[in-house]
């Protein structure tokens, strides 16, 4: 399945194990996760939860192996297991940290988006990338984006799809601590046992109270997400997007 699941400590450590891939996301990753968070979620011994990744990179969006081969189904289908995913991450009521380093792009952007605490490495590097490949944000990214940085900024990042790197992303607020790479796994793990070791009902309950702060919440954003995504696959620039990817080309977007 490529993911990891362990409880130590209290703690549920929920790691994405795809190195070779810079562990881009496949359909049973995505599955799997989301049974992952879930679980994580109704276990009564887990007290906090770690999201990690093996490897120099977190996670560089989805699978490309499959981009460019979607039928309207397909792609709902797809859309769906990822939403279900994020769903299931940002609904548990217990702190959850991620610690991040590499790449973190797209899908992978929007799951570190829907932790509690991001704790990255020097080396990390973000990216809404969708608008190279002509798709719309998915993951809840606009929704988180624009909870952290209101709407300008995250139009600004959302629409030119540059990469920011991990002291930018410090000085948005887009992440808590930035550490030396050799670091990260400590540190991380220091913050994870810390909370885990907190008050964990009543950080529950805070959590759900910063969740009701937001209109739209989170589940409506996603139906309009899986509504834009679903035209935008279908699209000539999300085809055209695709093919230069993979030639390693800027793709000459026509606006349709």
């Amino acid at each position: 399945m490529n993911t990891r699941f362990v409880v130590e400590d209290a703690v549920a450590r929920i790691t994405l194990d795809r190195p070779e891939k810079m562990n881009a996301l496949t359909v049973e990753m995505r599955e799997a996760l989301g049974t992952a968070f879930e679980a994580a979620g109704r276990d009564p011994t887990v007290r906090a939860v770690l999201l990690d990744a093996a490897g120099p990179a977190f996670c560089a969006s989805g699978d490309v192996g499959r981009m460019g081969d979607f039928t309207p189904e397909s792609g709902r289908a797809l859309l769906k297991l990822a939403q279900r995913m994020v769903r299931n991450l940002a609904n548990i009521e217990k702190p959850v940290v991620c610690a991040v380093r590499g790449a973190v792009a797209g899908i992978g952007w929007s799951m570190a988006l829907a932790c509690d605490v991001v704790i990255a490495s020097e080396s990390a590097r973000f990216s809404q990338v969708f608008r190279h490949v002509g798709l719309v944000p998915d993951g809840g990214a606009v929704y988180f984006l624009t909870q952290h940085l209101g709407v300008q900024r995250a139009k600004e990042l959302v629409y030119s799809g540059r990469r920011i790197d991990a002291r930018e992303a410090l000085a948005l607020g887009l992440v808590s601590q930035v550490v030396p790479d050799g670091e990260l796994e400590e540190a991380a793990w220091a913050q994870v046992q810390s909370l885990a070791n907190g008050p964990t009902f009543a950080l529950g309950v805070a959590k759900k109270m910063f969740k009701l702060m937001y209109q739209p919440d989170l589940e409506a954003l996603l139906d309009a997400e899986a509504w834009a995504q679903g035209l935008a696959l279908l699209t000539e620039d999300h085809k055209e997007g695709v093919r230069a990817f993979f030639e390693k080309r800027k793709p000459k977007f026509q606006g349709r």
